[in-house]
């Protein structure tokens, strides 16, 4: 099997941000208008995202990074109970972390009590101290990989940064956590596959599940971390009941049907990555000239280098 050596695979960004930032540069506007078409109660917008409602006390940030402004770049949200307020995500930048948490005040009148951030990519974590400035302290949980993760590889080294996930409180790595918000319970399950350490947050009522980057809604998938076999898995996982909300890590909100196709869309890669590698095609070529059935609808490619990843996910699994 010949080794991947097209430069544009690894001279392009390791993260979700650098994914979406090309995107901004890619997509014509129609295509960034329709995107992430709205599917609850708009509260609050920006050129960034906008705050729907999900449910009562419920809301999803729905990032809209192809306008080009990169303040949040991936989805979050908040959950409100009667004795405290849970934000998930930090974002890309403070200001976005601090864009939401003065939402939850308006809204329920109080800060953000608790921050859970899914997993390490910038994104997801690098805002996170716009929950902390002044005399505001949430409690901020996290796995201690991804704190770890968020230490070691976002780069550059921010001083802030690293303080406000430094004393984060370790959630589970094999065990759901519970965190108690009064008349609400939230379920945080581990999980893996995006990258070595992600966490789904969820309600039981009504049903609604922040799925971090474990599910992406009509855009390809960024593979950069990724262990396939265990993505497809921990995105099965995150089925619930008939009815059941979806707030992926990227896109609109979604449903059962949108959580099929993406699981749908994982199968097709894997059983084209399988085939390619089993007749020795280069990861890189193979990928590069893949395209998705037209029977999966559109999705959000902005360089056939995404393909290229998923490829060279599945060829390091299937070498070992």
């Amino acid at each position: 099997m010949l080794p991947i050596t097209r430069r544009s695979f690894l001279a392009a960004s390791g993260g979700c941000a650098g994914h979406l930032a090309l995107a901004a540069f890619a997509t014509p506007e129609t295509r960034r208008l329709a995107w992430t078409p709205v599917h609850g109660r708009v509260v609050a917008s920006e050129p960034f995202g906008r705050l729907e409602q999900v449910a009562e006390g419920v809301w999803a940030l729905i990032s809209t990074p192809l306008s080009g402004d990169r303040t949040t770049l991936s989805n979050g949200g908040l959950i409100a109970g009667r004795a405290g307020v849970l934000a998930i995500e930090g974002f890309n930048q403070p200001e976005g972390a601090r864009w939401l948490a003065e939402r939850s005040k308006e809204l329920t009148g109080r800060w953000p009590t608790h921050v859970v951030v899914t997993h390490y990519h910038a994104d997801h974590a690098n805002g996170v101290q716009g929950y902390v400035a002044g005399a505001e302290h949430p409690t901020v949980h996290a796995t201690t990989a991804t704190r770890d993760l968020v230490r070691e590889r976002n780069q550059p080294a921010v001083a802030e940064r690293t303080a406000a996930l430094r004393d984060a409180v370790a959630l589970g790595a094999t065990e759901s956590t519970t965190i108690d918000l009064g008349d609400r319970r939230v379920v945080v399950r581990p999980a893996s596959g995006h990258t070595p350490s992600d966490v789904s947050v969820e309600i039981a009522d009504p049903q609604v599940v922040f799925c971090g980057d474990l599910l992406w809604n009509a855009m390809f998938p960024n593979y950069v971390d990724a262990v396939p076999s265990l993505l497809t898995r921990s995105a099965r996982a995150l089925r619930r009941a008939k009815g059941a909300r979806y707030v992926p890590g990227h896109g609109a909100l979604a449903n059962e049907t949108d959580l099929d196709r993406y699981l749908v869309m994982l199968d097709e890669i894997e059983r084209a990555a399988r085939d390619a590698h089993g007749r020795g095609i280069d990861a890189a070529f193979a990928g590069a000239a893949y395209q998705l059935p037209s029977g999966l609808g559109e999705w959000t490619l902005f360089n056939t280098v995404f393909f290229e990843r998923a490829f060279a996910a599945w060829y390091k699994e299937l070498a070992r």
